[in-house]
């Protein structure tokens, strides 16, 4: 059952950031995109080099997930996207307050099957790792 809400989270962060990134390319390219955005977070993005990144790296992180490849790289990088999207929605944009509540909690689940691979982030003394050259001396 873990596994299953485990696959069900990643699958529903993948399809979210694949889509909102590809949304996102319309809006930079001037087309209507097809999916309503907010005025008030589309006014953050004065410079298009911001928006394109973020976007791409939405992107790049909903084929990540969803092909089930670099998953905990996947979880570092949208980390602070995550964050801005709910503190957007906390703060300026109420409307969708409840799709960054539900993208936080599936975050937060796939972050929390994962742990195990960003535990060593928090050691306050850590060993240093093996050393790669170690066997060619």
């Amino acid at each position: 059952m873990a596994k299953f809400f485990m696959h069900v989270c990643r699958l529903f962060l993948s399809v979210v950031f694949l889509i909102a990134g590809i949304n996102g390319y319309f809006v930079i390219f001037g087309l209507e995109p097809f999916i309503a955005t907010s005025s008030k977070a589309m006014a953050l993005f004065q410079l298009d080099n911001l928006l394109i990144f973020e976007k791409s790296l939405e992107i790049l992180c909903g084929v990540l997930l969803l092909s089930n490849q670099f998953i905990p790289l996947a979880i570092a990088i949208l980390s602070p996207i995550v964050a801005n999207i709910l503190l957007l929605h906390l703060f300026l944009d109420p409307s969708l307050l409840l799709l960054a509540i539900l993208l936080v909690l599936a975050y937060g689940c796939l972050l929390f099957f994962y742990r195990k691979n960003f535990i060593s982030l928090i050691e306050r003394k850590p060993s240093p790792g093996s050393d790669p050259t170690a066997g060619m001396r």
